[in-house]
């Protein structure tokens, strides 16, 4: 028996006995990338599969995949964070709230510091490539040495790095692959040979927990390369989408899935009114940016999967995504706290959605490993997010909270960084 706080009263709330799933049945989880907007989405998808299915603790499973923003969700999972918690700490704004958007727009001061003290040299060396033989140099072809002083990231994702490893070193969770309970991968490219690379307990297992989620999260051009042990690496959605079969080695029977980018079909979301957009175009560089995103890693992930029921005859694997013609996912702005808990909400309702439509497909695949859908809840039309948030405890962190002496540090970091940009550059 727990407790609820509901409309300012304490009410009584009952959570149901979890069935144990059959005896040697191994269960994993998958999670894709998208940014923000993907790991808020991955949360609400969480919260209804938690909520509509009875054997199937997802704080317990045998192992979790991460890449990208499905590493963070992935990391706290395996870290203990169940996904009410999660919703408290990344989407919600009360007391539990630490993830503020501000987080991944800090300007990577470092990295402007670092290409603003090579411009000079890289211009000298410009200038004198096209002088040398100014007929057959043209004058662009010399001067794209100056490319090398584009920043490779705008924002800095070393905070990210900071504010994961303050919390999962709180008490009762930990920053180091090799003392989790449960098998946790993420994975991440290596920018120079283009592989992917997975950190875990069988490889990179001294990176910290923090340090692989902000390399495999770093999305080329928004954040720069992270550098480990020599090597840098970028997002780790650049090869596969979900990297399933990272899960699917590991002799896992039941892998849940779960993608929260699909090409938008504008053309059927418009025949419902479900968009004001006419055509992407209208929407400018960031929507067919996004639109083209979307289309290749959904044409890849949709090859990998029947690959994986190929490779992997004995496993069942089960995935949950977004409707194409959602518009209000398509479209949302999740720097908006507002749209964060509105896009959460979404992804509840197409999740319990996807369940009761799937019901007769899913549930002996369910079934055969111990686990029940909850008809009764899928059956409850007003069900909400609310509703599902029945996990009461606390989060132990302090990841906001900040001294005297560590803001002062921070910004005598950042005015040194500046100081040498601008007397290189004199």
């Amino acid at each position: 028996m727990q407790e609820k706080q509901a409309s300012g009263r304490t009410a009584r709330v009952r959570r149901p006995r979890r069935t144990p799933a059959r005896k040697g049945s191994r269960l994993g989880l998958a999670l894709a990338g998208g940014g923000p907007l993907g790991g808020i989405y991955e949360v609400g998808a969480l919260l209804a599969l938690s909520d509509s299915l009875d054997g199937v603790d997802f704080n317990a499973l045998d192992a979790y995949v991460g890449v990208s923003s499905g590493s963070f969700v992935a990391a706290a999972l395996a870290n203990g964070i169940s996904p009410a918690q999660m919703y408290r700490l990344f989407i919600d704004d009360g007391a539990d709230a630490a993830l503020r958007p501000e987080l991944f727009l800090r300007p990577a001061f470092g990295e402007f510091g670092r290409c603003l003290a090579a411009l000079p040299g890289l211009a000298t060396r410009a200038a004198f490539q096209y002088l040398r033989d100014p007929f057959h140099r043209g004058v662009m072809e010399s001067f794209s040495t100056l490319a090398q002083a584009i920043p490779t990231g705008v924002f800095d994702n070393r905070a990210i790095d900071d504010f994961l490893a303050r919390l999962f070193t709180a008490p009762g969770r930990t920053n180091d692959f090799r003392k989790l309970a449960r098998k946790l991968f993420l994975v991440a490219t290596n920018l120079d040979t283009g592989a992917s690379v997975t950190f875990g307990p069988h490889q990179h297992a001294h990176v910290p927990i923090s340090r692989a989620i902000q390399a495999s999260s770093a999305l080329p051009g928004l954040f720069p390369p992270v550098a480990i042990d020599g090597e840098h690496y970028v997002d780790g959605a650049l090869n596969k989408t979900l990297h399933a079969s990272v899960a699917l080695d590991e002799g896992i029977e039941l892998l849940l899935c779960v993608n929260p980018l699909v090409p938008f079909d504008a053309s059927a979301a418009r025949s419902q009114g479900r968009t004001i957009v006419h055509k992407l175009n209208q929407g400018g560089l960031p929507l067919v940016l996004g639109q083209t995103f979307r289309a290749i890693i959904h044409s890849r992930m949709s090859v990998g999967m029947a690959r994986y029921r190929r490779q992997y005859p004995g496993a069942d694997i089960v995935l949950f995504e977004p409707d194409r013609e959602d518009a209000d996912i398509f479209f949302a702005n999740i720097f908006s706290y507002w749209q964060r808990k509105r896009l959460c909400a979404l992804a509840f309702a197409k999740t319990r959605a996807s369940l009761a439509q799937r019901s007769r497909e899913l549930s002996p695949i369910l079934r055969r490993h111990g686990i029940a859908m909850r008809r009764d809840r899928l059956a409850e039309p007003r069900r909400t997010v609310t509703d599902a948030l029945t996990d009461p405890r606390p989060l132990r962190h302090d990841p906001t909270s900040r001294s005297v002496r560590q803001t002062a540090r921070e910004l005598r970091h950042t005015l040194d960084h500046l100081e040498r940009a601008v007397a290189a550059a004199r």
